[in-house]
């Protein structure tokens, strides 16, 4: 899925985001405000990720969105 999209719908897609990353806050997504490198930023500091897994965490999620078959990690959903 493009990325302008999900910032464009941030709040529809936050909750989606909040799934895949459960230790981020309602704060954290309100500062991210669908900001990707905000995305990664963040990710890259709770999970202790390098910018490349962070970036590659993020491309797998937004990819998920348009097939509802993988989740950011690349693993297959179980619907």
């Amino acid at each position: 899925m493009n990325w302008d999209r999900i910032e464009g719908n941030w709040k529809q897609f936050s909750g989606k985001v909040r799934q895949q990353w459960g230790k981020l806050t309602d704060d954290d997504l309100d500062m991210i405000d669908g900001r990707r490198q905000e995305l990664a930023g963040r990710i890259q500091e709770v999970y202790g990720v390098t910018k490349d897994e962070a970036d590659k965490q993020i491309e797998h999620f937004a990819t998920s969105l348009d097939t509802g078959s993988r989740d950011a990690l690349g693993r297959k959903s179980a619907n």
